[in-house]
């Protein structure tokens, strides 16, 4: 005859539930055929006979994967010691230590290697059984992820009107320029800014980056009036406050002043004064309001130029080429979503749209981009 359920459990629990306590459990090795000791008599090392919680779980393999418990808190949205309550929870119910601790370092001991090999592939088969109820019961959901800047001047003003030709798809933008690995994430769409080396071979490219100085329409037309500085040449910038991002990165230096300044003959020149900022899309608002000069990139800002929200004081002449672009890419799990295929193919259309704008007339292939494995850009 079977033994009665659990409390809270059912008699029939799912696969994924089975195979959390089989990966985690302590061995039935060691059971008593017999009836169940008293807590008076039973030897203080006996194992533990109950399933461990999914909540110590997760945080154990945070911390293991990341050998830092203060990234492991981030990462989980708690505070450092309420992690390390829940790992010495889970090394109490165990009866072993899983780690090493040091002053500045984290190491797995043995049982915490094992344990960290048993729970990698439960909580990918729990993660993804999760994510088909999800999808199944939910709303369709397209999870992109992309930088700052590109989010808010170039994807977001477009996606009212995918809305409106697919209301029941439903666009979650992730934007900030940490790195998300697209196998390793619920992501299903990155929107990435590199050169082409650094992207991999299935990535799709949108478009090309084009530099070029824009200003407001205030502080333009005060300079032709004579009533600021002349903005005419770029010798004039030394009147000017320049907008600079302030971006360390290997990219950043093709979006400098001192590479456009450069390649116009003036590579000593300093203006009346730097305003370093963090986003592109901070130095944008700086021009608009005409507290600066910023070096944009066009792509983001050609239906501004368009609008006359900004203008280009010196013209088509004063554009450069860079060797940076802009790409699309899509996770293996959302090729296999109808939603995102669809939510690609309409970026992809997008995409044609301002490349046609900004003069760009060799267009990459309009197909929809193979899984990628890797990704290093932005």
């Amino acid at each position: 005859m079977n033994a009665p359920a659990p409390p809270g459990r059912s008699a029939s629990a799912p696969a994924v539930d089975a195979a959390l306590d089989d990966a985690v459990a302590p061995s039935t090795a060691h059971r008593d055929a017999g009836p169940p000791r008293s807590a008076s008599n039973a030897p203080h090392n006996a194992p533990r006979q109950r399933p461990l919680s999914i909540g110590p779980l997760r945080a154990f393999e945070a911390v293991a994967r990341r050998l830092s418990f203060s990234a492991a808190a981030q990462e989980l949205f708690l505070t450092q010691p309420a992690v390390s309550r829940q790992i010495r929870s889970l090394e109490e119910e165990l009866g072993a230590p899983l780690f090493q601790r040091g002053t500045r370092h984290v190491e797995l001991t043995a049982d915490g290697l094992q344990l960290q090999h048993a729970l990698l592939a439960v909580l990918e088969r729990l993660d993804g059984t999760v994510r088909q109820i999800r999808q199944a019961r939910g709303r369709r959901v397209v999870n992109v992820t992309t930088f700052a800047s590109f989010a808010s001047l170039w994807l977001i003003p477009r996606l009212e009107a995918f809305q409106r030709e697919h209301p029941d798809t439903d666009i979650r933008v992730s934007a900030h320029d940490q790195i998300v690995d697209l196998e390793d994430s619920e992501i299903d769409i990155a929107l990435r800014y590199n050169v082409p080396k650094g992207m991999p071979s299935s990535a799709q490219r949108m478009f090309g980056e084009v530099l070029t100085p824009v200003a407001g329409p205030w502080m333009v037309a005060r300079a032709a009036a004579g009533e600021a500085p002349p903005l005419q040449t770029a010798s004039d910038l030394r009147l000017h406050t320049l907008a600079e991002e302030d971006d360390q990165r290997p990219t950043g230096l093709y979006l400098s002043w001192r590479r456009w300044l450069a390649t116009q003959g003036h590579p000593e020149l300093q203006p009346r004064r730097w305003m370093y900022l963090n986003f592109t899309y901070q130095q944008i608002q700086a021009a608009v309001s005409g507290q600066a000069i910023a070096l944009a990139r066009l792509p983001l800002v050609v239906e501004s130029l368009q609008r006359g929200e900004l203008i280009e004081p010196f013209g088509h002449t004063g554009r450069i080429d860079s060797p940076t672009a802009y790409w699309l890419l899509l996770s293996r799990q959302g090729r296999a979503r109808p939603e995102v295929v669809e939510f690609a193919q309409w970026i992809s259309e997008q995409a044609a749209i301002t490349r046609q704008a900004i003069g760009e007339t060799d267009p990459p292939s309009a197909t929809v981009p193979q899984t990628a494995n890797d990704d290093r850009s932005r």
